[in-house]
């Protein structure tokens, strides 16, 4: 997967953020079986999904994709991603917390190996040593194919691979950073330099902006009416300046805002695939409609130059 991801001929990986959340078993269901009869082949969650919903304690969005998985009898057709430790709290990459977390994963998932498994915040009391050796045993298993992280920086995630190149295991091939045509630093500079270096992927999440660039929200009572207000607020002074250039290339082509957005996306150096969720089946249009959108090179470096 490091080099070339296999999507079964659909480069997009879905989000599962919202499986037992906004998606009650149904709808996950339903948007999963959406994605998967138009060759998706990879799902990404985390043991921290939905722990933020009251009475929620983590781990919602993993048995929901469990179960469809085993209904399904699709695991073998499907990459899983799954990542530990995402409130980075101290000791939450330490190896023995990291195997534990692997474990409960792994049973809410309903099998006995994940594709892709991420560190999803760096945290800095426990070693890099420490880390690099917890998650490179879980890959000398077989419980693990392959290791990312998340929300890491260009010098932690360097540190983290030169601990894993001194050790001997398995190194972390695969990065999932904050990116979009509103927030670029999470990316761009010496991360995405690091990344072609080392030849490490990048799976962006909120590739939408929380919503933001389907183009909805354009005044803070747009905000309010659609109780979005929280999540796409820091978005909001800059994603201004960037609606403009995108309406008029949405002008030019017929396709959404959205569908623009991800487009710019897929399309931006070291990018290999958006992930983009959904809660209902017919939210994935805007998906598909992304896929099949190739924009101008003018049109690229306009959205490009705006949101610089």
């Amino acid at each position: 997967m490091s080099a070339h991801p296999s999507f079964g001929g659909l480069p997009i990986v879905l989000g599962g953020n919202v499986f037992g959340f906004t998606a009650d078993e149904d709808a996950s269901f339903a948007v999963l079986d959406r994605f998967y009869e138009a060759g998706g082949r990879m799902v990404d969650t985390a043991q921290g999904y939905s722990a933020w919903v009251p009475g929620h304690v983590g781990g919602e969005s993993e048995t929901v994709i469990g179960k469809w998985l085993s209904s399904r009898g699709v695991r073998s057709e499907m990459l899983i991603a799954t990542k530990t430790g995402m409130r980075a709290e101290p000791g939450d990459l330490a190896q023995a917390k990291v195997r534990a977390e692997l474990d409960k994963s792994l049973d809410r998932l309903q099998t006995d190996y994940v594709d892709l498994y991420y560190a999803h915040r760096d945290e800095e009391q426990t070693p890099q040593a420490e880390a690099a050796a917890g998650f490179g045993a879980l890959v000398a298993e077989g419980k693990v194919r392959e290791l990312g992280a998340s929300n890491y920086s260009a010098a932690r995630l360097r540190s983290l691979n030169d601990a894993a190149d001194a050790a001997g295991t398995a190194r972390f091939t695969v990065l999932q950073n904050e990116y979009n045509l509103v927030v670029r630093d999470g990316f761009d500079g010496e991360l995405r330099a690091y990344c072609e270096e080392a030849g490490i992927v990048h799976f962006p999440w909120f590739g939408l902006a929380a919503g933001f660039l389907t183009g909805k929200y354009r005044s803070r009572e747009d905000l309010e009416k659609h109780n979005r207000g929280s999540s796409i607020e820091r978005f909001f002074d800059k994603g201004l300046t960037v609606l403009p250039v995108l309406d008029a290339v949405v002008q030019e082509t017929g396709a959404s805002h959205g569908a623009v957005a991800l487009a710019w996306l897929a399309a931006q150096p070291g990018i290999t695939a958006p992930i983009a969720s959904a809660s209902k089946p017919e939210q994935l249009d805007l998906h598909f409609e992304a896929l099949k959108l190739e924009l101008s090179d003018d049109q690229l470096a306009r959205l490009t130059a705006i949101s610089a």
